[in-house]
């Protein structure tokens, strides 16, 4: 397995990924469109060239970045994959000087595992809730907001 930034052949892999989830209402729809746009911030785990696992990490502002679509195959859970994601996530946040990497998640205590802490949603900048606009559960958000402070790399 290796663990590497995404490339335009992993495309329909992160979305295939992404949308089952989506469809089992635990993350957000992305078009293609949408994963081309952004298809710099995704990280993704490979199996034989074949994307088993995916996040994106999108900057928020100077100091914050976002981990969003974290997304493993069902035939590859509890192998350490999204554990591996996420630490990737963390280093590049921490290479780029991002001090502080948050996730809205249905699963906090991966997250927890991870070294991340609960925080309350509104100590959040107002920013982060831009994808909240097209959410269908918006007025009823069941996430748990998690932190971690990553410290400075290069």
């Amino acid at each position: 397995m290796k663990i590497r930034n995404a490339k335009i052949s992993d495309v329909a892999g992160i979305r295939e990924l992404v949308n089952y989830y989506a469809e089992l209402d635990r993350m957000l729809f992305r078009s293609m469109a949408d994963i081309y746009e952004n298809l710099q911030t995704f990280i993704v785990a490979d199996i034989d060239e074949k994307v088993v696992g995916c996040c994106s990490l999108e900057i928020i502002w100077a100091d914050l970045a976002e981990i969003k679509s974290l997304a493993v195959a069902q035939e590859h859970q509890n192998k350490s994959i999204g554990k591996k994601i996420v630490e990737e996530a963390v280093k590049k946040a921490s290479e780029i000087g991002v001090l502080k990497v948050f996730a809205l998640t249905l699963a906090p205590n991966f997250f927890l595992k991870a070294g991340f802490d609960i925080v309350e949603k509104d100590t959040l900048p107002m920013k982060v809730w831009s994808d909240c606009a097209r959410c269908p559960k918006q007025q009823n958000c069941d996430e748990i907001a998690v932190l971690k402070s990553v410290s400075r790399g290069i």
